[in-house]
């Protein structure tokens, strides 16, 4: 069936929208001026911050991620509803709440920032609040797209290998993993590129303190109202990253079809 000549218009339409943004960008960026600028300390800091945080938020969201896509693709229990739909919340609340929500569980007078703090801990407005709040906004990606992989995996590859006499790590290793790999490609990409994107929660959570606390996002907010120039060119950097990202994963370069 040919496509419909009235949905490619309105398929030229919404990619316009999307892209109209970026060629905006593209185009009042004042290069010449921005590119010193973009090597400033202030925003190389910023810069190795925000890709270290958002490493290690895929890190921590693939320890935390796979089990519990693993739990809720495979395992019937009463509420799995519930879980999943608490799993879900973080992708459609703001930002600013869940940096709150973050506050009033690991702040000072939080569920567990009295314990934390009695033995010498504590988490908000340092490196490890950035981590924690890239982490919340997009841990929920790679539990989606694991447990949207795990759930059309073949169980019968699986029953066949442990037939063979395979132990549970071998089938994992060996029968599990690579059949996830698009899925898991995919999740990490957004993942990472939703932890490098975060503003909300990071600001709420961690503060906005140059070399400590300072995310890329951060810094263009920042830069916004004293050198609007710079914050577009590096809005441009963030977009680019984003795109390339998204785009390796949905090219080919990890498995997944074009």
């Amino acid at each position: 069936m040919r496509t419909p000549r009235l949905l490619v218009g309105l398929a030229v339409v919404a990619a316009a929208f999307f892209a109209l943004p970026l060629i905006g960008l593209v185009a009042e960026a004042p290069w010449g001026e921005a590119g010193s600028a973009l090597l400033s300390p202030q925003v190389t800091r910023a810069a190795g911050l925000s890709l270290v945080a958002a490493t290690a938020a895929v890190g921590l969201g693939l320890a935390l991620g796979f089990p519990l896509a693993w739990v809720l693709a495979r395992t019937r229990f009463p509420g799995r509803r519930w879980v999943r739909g608490l799993v879900l919340v973080p992708m459609v609340l703001p930002p600013v709440v869940a940096g709150v929500g973050l506050l009033t569980a690991f702040g000072r007078r939080g569920l567990l920032g009295g314990s934390l703090e009695a033995v010498g801990v504590t988490i908000p407005f340092t490196t490890a609040a950035v981590v924690l709040a890239a982490t919340f906004v997009s841990a929920p990606f790679l539990v989606v797209t694991l447990e949207a992989g795990l759930a059309g995996l073949d169980r019968g590859l699986e029953e066949a290998a442990a037939t063979l006499g395979a132990s549970d790590g071998r089938i994992l290793a060996t029968v599990v993993l690579p059949g996830l790999r698009p899925s898991l490609a995919a999740g990490i990409a957004l993942a990472w590129t939703r932890a490098l994107g975060e503003f909300g929660a990071t600001i709420t959570f961690a503060g906005n303190l140059r070399g400590r606390t300072q995310t890329l996002p951060l810094a263009v907010y920042e830069l916004l109202q004293t050198d609007a120039g710079v914050a577009v060119a590096l809005s441009v950097v963030l977009l680019v990253v984003s795109l390339l990202a998204v785009v390796a994963v949905r090219g080919g370069l990890f498995g997944e079809p074009s």
